[in-house]
C-alpha cells in the first residue's frame, strides 16, 4: 500500500481532497492533505513561493513521512517540484494532476495565456491585499465544466483569495530537473482551465518531465468534485510501483 501527499491547486485548501481521501483509505492507502500557507479561508496570504513550499515540506518533516507518492494539482505542481528538491529522500514518485510544469526560470504565470495573465494582474492590483478571486462563470465553464450547477456552486463555496506573489515568483528548477525520481502525470482529457492546444496541459507540460508514465481520464480541471471516486483510482494507477 502507498503513502499519498495531496497538494491542492490555487484557491483551494487540504479539505478539497476529502472524498478523494476516503477513496484511497477505503482501498488501505495512507493520504495526507496539507493547506499550503497562505490558502484557505482566514489565512494570512502575504505569503512568497518559498514559504508555500516550505509549509509542504515542514508538514511531511513533522509527521516523519516517508517512502511517499507525492501529488500536486495545478499550481501544486509548482510546489511538488520545489518540495522534490528539499527532500527527495522522502519521494518515492511524483505525480503532476492537470498541473504545471514550468522550465527553469520562468514563473506560473509565464505559463498562462496572455489574457489570463492580464485578468490575474487587474484583479490582484484591484484587491486590497494582492490576492486574485476565482470568477464564478469561469469557475463554471473553464474550471469545473463537468458538474451540474449545483455542484458547481457548492464547490465554488469553499474556494478562499489565491496569493499573487507565488504566480509571479520566478522559480530556479535546476536541481529539479536533475532529479532521478520516478513521475506521472495525470491529465483529465476535458480540463479546459487552461485552453486546449497551444496553451494547455497535456502534452505542452507533461512533455518537460522527460521520461515519465501518462494516465488519463474523463473529466475537467475540478474532478477531485465531480468524480472523487475515478480520481482515486487513476491516482493510485499513476502512484504504482
Amino acid at each position: 500500500m502507498s503513502t499519498f501527499v495531496l497538494v491542492h491547486g490555487s484557491w483551494h485548501d487540504g479539505s478539497a481532497w476529502k472524498a478523494v481521501i476516503q477513496h484511497l483509505e477505503a482501498k488501505g492507502h495512507q493520504a495526507f492533505a496539507p493547506t499550503i500557507a497562505g490558502h484557505g479561508k482566514g489565512a494570512n496570504k502575504n505569503v512568497n513561493h518559498a514559504q508555500c513550499t516550505q509549509s509542504i515540506v515542514d508538514y511531511i518533516v513533522d509527521k516523519d513521512l516517508t517512502d511517499i507518492v507525492l501529488l500536486g494539482h495545478s499550481f501544486g505542481g509548482t510546489i511538488i517540484a520545489k518540495v522534490a528538491e528539499a527532500i527527495s529522500d522522502r519521494i518515492r514518485r511524483l505525480i503532476f494532476f492537470d498541473a504545471f510544469v514550468v522550465n527553469d526560470g520562468d514563473s506560473l504565470t509565464d505559463n498562462i495565456p496572455p489574457d489570463s495573465q492580464a485578468l490575474f494582474d487587474k484583479l490582484a492590483r484591484e484587491s486590497d491585499d494582492n490576492t486574485i478571486m476565482m470568477l464564478f462563470d469561469l469557475w463554471r465553464e473553464a474550471f469545473i465544466n463537468d458538474a451540474d450547477l449545483e455542484l458547481a456552486k457548492s464547490s465554488y463555496a469553499q474556494l478562499s483569495s489565491e496569493p499573487y506573489q507565488p504566480l509571479i515568483d520566478k522559480l530556479d528548477l535546476k536541481q529539479f530537473y536533475s532529479l532521478p525520481i520516478p513521475k506521472s502525470y495525470l491529465y483529465c482529457t476535458e480540463d479546459n482551465a487552461l485552453p486546449q492546444g497551444e496553451w494547455g496541459w497535456h502534452p505542452r507540460m507533461s512533455n518537460r518531465l522527460g521520461l515519465f508514465r501518462f494516465v488519463q481520464m474523463p473529466g475537467g480541471h475540478e474532478v477531485m468534485f465531480s468524480n472523487p471516486v475515478g480520481l482515486a483510482e487513476k491516482i493510485i494507477a499513476a502512484g504504482r510501483d
